[in-house]
């Protein structure tokens, strides 16, 4: 099997995708946020051709390591056909072949991919999922609503009654009033032991990406802010991008108020699918924390295609591996001498 992939314009690939489902960052709104993130850049969007078949669509995004350069087409390829193992291995061949022409200094490429394959490597520096919950707005609310598992429909219902929580749509806020979001982030990241970036990062992407694309919903009490999400919407297709909620907001539910104000109102603006965006596996057990709470809002868990590195110079690739591979044993060694200090 031979694929063959060739450069396309925005407008090309617009047109070849449409009734596809693209996710955002495979789409061409996604350039605003690379080209306002120091250090990426969009680099190119390409179309892949089974003989006269177009089999899928890939956009990827430049970025820069410590030292090394490599591209990402996050969420992509966008498959057209149907993803077989061989179709996906024809397609890397195809892509490899066509980065090492075009820039000999990119290191490696991370896409998605369905089926395990040799020339797959786990991610170098991030973490990828393969598991997700999915919630489907196409039926009427309490249809949606009687889909969710047993606890998840007690716990809307709960939270519900409550009148002294107000969820609501704040997009559109200004950079003072996303600094108090942005706190109740670093409280939660701290409380659950996850590392969280800059503020800048949060509202680069709320400010690039704009209210079509990057939505902000919140719930609050007497004011404050109990809990807020950060959902992207591209189409029809909508992904749960951050999130985060206080110490009270976690003991009066006000995050299943949130998930359920959310889901109401992007099914009124014509939002079709909510992605809640990953749950543990035994590729990704650091999500085994969410898994509890996105779980009750559906019966089902979705298998999808996670993120994988290929070589395009598998020599240089490997001896990234082997220096990050130290730098890891060395803090690790650094650690625990200052825990024995502190002993």
């Amino acid at each position: 099997m031979t694929v063959t992939v060739r450069p396309l314009d925005d407008a090309t690939y617009l047109r070849l995708g449409a009734g596809a489902t693209v996710p955002l960052e495979q789409a061409p709104a996604w350039d605003a946020f690379d080209d306002a993130v120091p250090g990426r850049t969009p680099w190119r969007r390409l179309g892949a051709w089974e003989g006269e078949e177009l089999v899928a669509l890939v956009s990827f995004t430049h970025l820069r390591g410590r030292g090394f350069r490599y591209l990402w087409a996050k969420h992509g390829p966008v498959w057209l056909a149907e993803a077989t193992a061989a179709r996906e291995r024809a397609l890397r061949a195809a892509l490899v072949e066509h980065v090492r022409a075009a820039d000999r200094g990119l290191v490696f490429v991370r896409l998605h991919a369905r089926h395990p394959a040799p020339d797959l490597r786990e991610l170098l520096q991030t973490v990828t999922y393969d598991r997700t919950v999915v919630l489907d707005l196409t039926p009427e609310e309490e249809q949606i609503l009687a889909g969710m598992k047993k606890r998840g429909r007690r716990d809307v219902r709960k939270a519900l009654r409550d009148e002294s929580m107000l969820p609501t749509e704040e997009t559109g806020l200004t950079r003072e009033a996303f600094r108090e979001l942005y706190q109740v982030l670093v409280e939660t990241g701290g409380r659950d032991g996850f590392g969280i970036s800059d503020e800048r990062v949060y509202w680069t992407m709320l400010d690039s990406l704009g209210p079509e694309h990057a939505r902000i919903f919140v719930t609050r009490r007497e004011g404050r802010v109990l809990a807020w999400g950060l959902v992207t919407v591209n189409g029809d297709y909508a992904t749960y991008y951050y999130a985060a909620s206080s110490a009270e907001g976690r003991k009066s539910g006000a995050a299943d108020l949130l998930v359920w104000h959310m889901a109401t109102a992007l099914r009124a603006s014509g939002v079709r699918t909510f992605d809640l965006m990953g749950i543990d596996s035994p590729r990704a057990p650091q999500l085994t924390g969410v898994r509890d709470f996105k779980t009750k809002f559906s019966e089902e868990i979705s298998e999808v295609d996670g993120a994988w590195d290929v070589p395009v110079h598998p020599a240089r690739y490997a001896a990234l591996v082997a220096a990050l591979g130290a730098k890891r044993r060395l803090v690790a060694g650094l650690r625990a001498v200052r825990g024995r200090l502190g002993r």
